[in-house]
């Protein structure tokens, strides 16, 4: 009895993970299988003959002869919304975590409160803010900031601002967490030990928040750089995005063979730079 009851202990962690491990099989690996098996398809094949896997890799040189430029604009548009999210991030997430006082859950429920809406009616509101005729374009133009035949609208900065603030709440969430853990008496200490400010900031705050700053990048990069909603609804037809490439590929021209491939090279692409920069953050401050 007691060699049953402590073989049943030993069995429960995996009954426990089970559901989890069928969530991953039934929505990861069998989508991504059939990804990747898209991507090796024979390309003259069609939705009436059938495809055939015949591990065709030249659909990966392919789709980067033609849609190369389109996955490095993705990637650049990422990067720089990410930078932005993690610079306007930190200082509002710094503001509530050392500022707000008893305000600091109203602040944070202002932060979330987008999500409350449809991520396309918020990014369709860019297209009213953005517009030729908006108070915004009126206001730089007699101001002088932007010439009278400027615009905002269908631009790439409209793409990236849209990008912004999509994902600043990504960015915000994980910064305010780590900012709040840390512990004050240090950057006292730093204070006592004459550091200025700014020196105390580099010294002190920053390297004890870096663990927010990579979950920051992370969840605002990884999201971002796949979206083309904003490139879409926001940007000029002239900059398309790998996004909306293998929405057309998958659902326009119905040609599976190069959707696949682009979508496994973006995977990758995604996969080797964020293990590169895991590696040159440390591992060990994701702990």
């Amino acid at each position: 009895m007691a060699r049953l009851t402590a073989q049943r202990k030993r069995l429960l962690p995996y009954w426990l993970i089970l559901p989890a491990g069928l969530w991953l099989v039934l929505f990861f690996l069998v989508p991504f299988y059939s990804l990747v098996a898209n991507s090796l398809f024979d390309p003259t094949g069609s939705s009436l003959t059938g495809y055939r896997v015949t591990f065709h890799v030249q659909n990966f040189a392919h789709v980067l002869a033609n849609y190369g430029p389109h996955l490095w604009r993705a990637v650049w548009w990422a990067l720089v919304a990410t930078a932005l999210c993690l610079v306007l991030g930190y200082i509002l997430a710094y503001a509530i975590a050392f500022k707000t006082g008893r305000w600091k859950n109203l602040i944070l429920v202002l932060v979330v409160a987008p999500f409350f809406t449809s991520f396309l009616i918020r990014t369709n509101a860019w297209k009213l803010i953005l517009a030729d005729q908006g108070w915004l374009v009126r206001t730089l133009h007699h101001i002088h900031l932007l010439s009278p035949e400027g615009r905002l609208l269908n631009t790439s900065f409209a793409a990236i601002a849209g990008l912004t603030y999509n994902f600043l709440p990504f960015a915000i969430l994980p910064l305010y967490t780590s900012i709040e853990k840390l512990d004050r008496r240090l950057i006292e200490a730093a204070s006592d030990l004459y550091a200025s400010p700014p020196r105390a900031f580099l010294r002190v705050t920053l390297p004890l928040t870096l663990p927010g700053i990579v979950g920051a990048t992370l969840l605002t990069f990884i999201p971002a750089v796949g979206d083309y909603i904003n490139a879409q609804l926001l940007g000029s037809p002239n900059d398309r995005v790998v996004g909306q490439d293998i929405e057309s590929l998958f659902t326009t021209t119905n040609d599976y063979a190069s959707a696949g491939a682009l979508s496994v090279i973006l995977l990758v692409v995604i996969l080797a730079m964020t293990l590169t920069y895991v590696r040159k953050a440390g591992t060990e401050e994701l702990l």
